[in-house]
């Protein structure tokens, strides 16, 4: 018996999938966004922080990383509205990401940070600059620059890992998928699509971020990039 493919009805629903893209990458930039300032934030914490903060940055790093990002999202979703705090699918699908990325891009910025040579830092104090000014403008800079790749890594993780969010109803590219092969029952025409846009959307935003990284950090050539490098990308598995 020999199958016949049929993509009619994919080809209906364009629009509804380009939707859920739409959905995916807005909710992809949101939590990277607000998991990027955690990120930030946990990692200076964690590495000059005092030591209660130290030890509430560690056990929320350990309690996600640990933890199914789709158990995260059911207690944001439905655990919240227990404790009173009422928010929709979406508010809640960016919320759980965020807490997601945030966890991963702490250990990946504290590995930027701790490999900024202490010697950099002295002589920026030397010249006048301030704790943050130093923090702002020569540490950060270069730590970021160390584990951007890093960065870029989670970043797609989180994109792909997105897909779940189609289970509280937000109508990101998986809810399309569902949605259309529940009404023309073509599993396997549906899901092949849905899977080469996926492939599509990470290699187009690698190399956006490739692009904009190279814009960003031009002439600042980490040292020991490999090592920095490979450290981070240990921390976010």
């Amino acid at each position: 018996m020999t199958y016949a493919f049929d993509f009619g009805d994919i080809g209906n629903n364009a629009g509804l999938l380009a939707h859920g893209m739409g959905i995916t990458l807005g909710l992809t930039a949101a939590s990277t966004a607000l998991g990027g300032l955690v990120g930030t934030a946990g990692a200076l914490t964690a590495i000059a922080g005092p030591r209660w903060a130290r030890a509430t940055v560690s056990a929320y790093v350990e309690l996600i990383r640990n933890t199914p990002f789709l158990v995260q999202l059911f207690f944001v979703f439905f655990g919240l509205p227990s404790l009173g705090i009422h928010i929709d699918e979406m508010q809640a699908a960016v919320l759980a990401m965020a807490v997601n990325v945030g966890a991963y891009a702490i250990e990946i910025v504290r590995a930027g940070i701790e490999s900024v040579p202490s010697g950099q830092q002295q002589a920026a104090r030397a010249i006048g600059l301030s704790g943050p000014q130093v923090f702002i403008h020569v540490v950060l800079p270069q730590a970021l620059a160390n584990v951007y790749p890093a960065v870029v890594g989670q970043v797609l993780i989180m994109m792909l890992g997105s897909a779940v969010v189609s289970q509280i109803s937000v109508q990101d590219l998986t809810y399309a998928a569902n949605y259309i092969q529940s009404r023309d029952f073509r599993s396997f025409e549906t899901y092949i699509v849905v899977t080469l846009i996926y492939l599509l959307l990470a290699i187009g935003l690698r190399w956006l971020l490739n692009r904009l990284g190279a814009r960003l950090f031009a002439g600042r050539a980490p040292r020991s990039a490999g090592r920095v490098h490979a450290s981070a990308a240990t921390e976010s598995v």
